[in-house]
């Protein structure tokens, strides 16, 4: 049975989930995400989908614990959600129009409602993984949604951080980081009026773009309809601009990073941490994989391979060919 085992070093939870180790690789013929599976609605536009396998459930039972004053184990308490984002198979964000991406805000916005509902939950986190070369099993155009009893540690790191500068500098972290970007201006790749997209001073992939909110907003519940609207348009520029780079699919991670819920620790995060889209796109070039190697997994201190500013002009200039089509 799946189960959270505390880890001392780093102090935040391991997810054991033994019953994902028996996700299929789906024959080329058949596709449970597909109208005709049986498995989904005949007709539809975007669909949340039971993951088959999940990691967190909300009918976890007692976990048995560990016959040691060191370690300690939690039940695997939360939510694994999968989203479909068409009934097209071979369909990408950037082939979708901005109406229907409309449509997969809306649900995002909706089951993070739904789940911070339960005060269990502390993080609600939307996520991608597109590609073989980052793990994904399935192929069809989806997504997931994990809602988790604890704030992980990389989302923990970066509201201690965004904290840490509010007090110090009496300003928002993310905000600042937006008008540095457009003060420099060579990094930013494409912007309307509530989003902006750059390639971060920073970034430790060669094409790991940003999209940060321009306005005080801290979670998907913050967003209006013109906001939502802002995102979905952003969404399809920037994933055709990645899809336009080497003229094929372009394998990433799409991380969302949204303030935490049900928390006193970072129960004031919204006064200091700012919605904003992670990506993380492993190709360094048309056919080389960036991989996560020792230093960046074992030391978490990542290397970029290529100059950022450089990397900002081609995926700029795919963004306007994308945009020129």
């Amino acid at each position: 049975m799946p189960e959270l085992r505390w880890n001392p070093l780093l102090k935040t939870y391991t997810i054991v989930a033994a019953n994902r180790q028996s996700r299929p690789n789906l024959n080329a013929d058949y596709c449970p995400f597909c109208p005709g599976s049986g498995k989904v609605p005949e007709q539809y536009d975007v669909h949340l989908y039971a993951n088959d396998f999940p990691a967190l459930s909300n009918t976890a039972t007692q976990v048995e614990q560990s016959n040691s004053s060191l370690y300690h184990a939690a039940e695997n308490y939360g939510a694994c959600e999968v989203v479909l984002y068409s009934p097209e198979h071979t369909k990408s964000l950037s082939e979708l129009s901005v109406a229907h991406l409309l449509k997969l805000v809306d649900l995002w916005s909706t089951r993070t409602q739904v789940l911070s509902a339960d005060e269990k939950i502390k993080y609600v986190f939307v996520f991608e993984n597109r590609g073989t070369e980052v793990g994904c099993t399935m192929s069809h155009p989806h997504g997931q949604i994990y809602a988790y009893p604890f704030v992980p540690l990389k989302l923990q790191t970066e509201l201690e951080a965004c904290k840490e500068y509010f007090e110090n500098k009496g300003s928002n972290l993310m905000l600042d980081m937006n008008a540095e970007e457009k003060r420099y201006g060579k990094r930013v790749l494409y912007e309307n009026d509530s989003f902006i997209s750059f390639l971060p001073y920073f970034t430790d992939y060669p094409f790991g773009l940003f999209i940060s909110c321009k306005l005080k907003r801290s979670n998907f519940l913050d967003f209006n309809d013109k906001e939502k609207n802002d995102l979905a348009d952003i969404l399809k520029v920037c994933t055709g601009g990645l899809d336009h780079l080497f003229n094929k699919a372009f394998p990433y991670m799409m991380c969302v990073h949204q303030a935490p819920f049900n928390t006193q620790q970072f129960s004031a995060s919204a006064d200091y941490f700012n919605f904003h889209i992670e990506f993380y796109p492993p190709l360094r070039n048309e056919n080389t994989i960036k991989f996560y190697a020792s230093s960046e997994m074992g030391a978490w201190a990542a290397t970029n391979t290529r100059e950022v500013e450089d990397s900002a002009i081609d995926l700029k200039n795919a963004i306007q060919k994308f945009l020129a089509q």
